[in-house]
Order: C-alpha cells, then sequence, then structure tokens
C-alpha cells in the first residue's frame, strides 16, 4: 500500500464513521444526548473541521481524507449545515443542535455524503483485492482447522498441508 492510500486510509478511519453518525438521528439521540458516552457533536465538529478535515474548505483535503469532487462538494454542504445549526444553538448544547431547524439538512446532507464515501471506499477495496491474490475461499487446507495449530483429526504427525475440497458434512464430529 503506498504513503498516499495509507495516509488517506488513517484520515477516513475517522471521517466516514462520523458522517454516518451525522446521517442517523436515532443514534444521535441514543449517544450524544447520553451523557454518559464519550461521543458527542464536539467530537464530530473536531473531526470534520480541525483533526482531519476542514468543512469550511474541503477542498484542501482531496486526496488527503476525501476521494473526489463529489465528496468535497457535499462536505462544504455539510459543513455550511453545521455551521447554520450550531448558530441556532446559543448554550451550544447537543440538543440544541439536533432541535435546529437546520438539522433535517445535516443529516440529509449527511446522508448523501456517508453514501457517496462508502461507495469510494468499496470501490478502492475492490481494486485493492485485483491487486492481491485472494485464495479461493472453498479450498480447505488441512491443518488450518482454527488457532491451536492442530491438524484436522488430531493427527499433528505430518508437517506437510495438502489443499482439499471436500464436504463440511462429511467430517467426523466428536
Amino acid at each position: 500500500m503506498s504513503e498516499a492510500a495509507r495516509l488517506i486510509a488513517n484520515h477516513r478511519v475517522h471521517v466516514v464513521p462520523v458522517v454516518l453518525a451525522l446521517a442517523n438521528p436515532p443514534w444521535q439521540r441514543d449517544v450524544w444526548l447520553d451523557p454518559s458516552a464519550f461521543e458527542n457533536l464536539d467530537h464530530v465538529f473536531h473531526t470534520l473541521f480541525d483533526d482531519f478535515c476542514d468543512a469550511d474548505e474541503p477542498e484542501r483535503y482531496l486526496g488527503i481524507s476525501l476521494r473526489s469532487d463529489e465528496e468535497v462538494v457535499l462536505m462544504r454542504e455539510l459543513g455550511a449545515a453545521l455551521n447554520a445549526a450550531a448558530a441556532e444553538a446559543p448554550n451550544d448544547t447537543d440538543a440544541e443542535h439536533l432541535q435546529s431547524s437546520a438539522w433535517p439538512e445535516v443529516v440529509s446532507i449527511a446522508g448523501r455524503l456517508a453514501q457517496v464515501m462508502v461507495t469510494n471506499d468499496l470501490r478502492e477495496l475492490a481494486t485493492l483485492l485485483e491487486d492481491e491474490a485472494v485464495p479461493d475461499p472453498c479450498q480447505i487446507v488441512q491443518g488450518t482447522t482454527g488457532n491451536s495449530g492442530e491438524q484436522a483429526g488430531g493427527d499433528s504427525g505430518s508437517d506437510t498441508a495438502s489443499p482439499q475440497v471436500g464436504s463440511v458434512t462429511s467430517r467426523e464430529r466428536p
């Protein structure tokens, strides 16, 4: 994996979950309004505006935490909607943000951005997998039945394992 791919993956592992959270009102109420929960809107704002992106000027993060121009446009829209919701929260509480008239727009834009980001990540994953030799999942390799290193049937006397394809129902059960 290239350094650029590693950088974008390290940023997106923070950005994508936050965008998904913004697209999910029931989760927001369950988590952000629970004072014992770690995550809240402060975390969202820090992630999207300070730490892993800049939702006010997202084009600077193209190739760092954003993969496409479409993501940049949607992140800018999301930033504007979040700022509008913040303007309606005089005490800056999570409850005030969620009750603001701008919040449905936040959820809507976040939903579109989440869909684009996840689609782009899956496309990138598919590209990475095409480049790797992926073993056939139907192959059963003798000696790899668990984490203990024991071979199937308890025979530990052989140092070689040969690929086998067989029916799962033909195995002996204890």
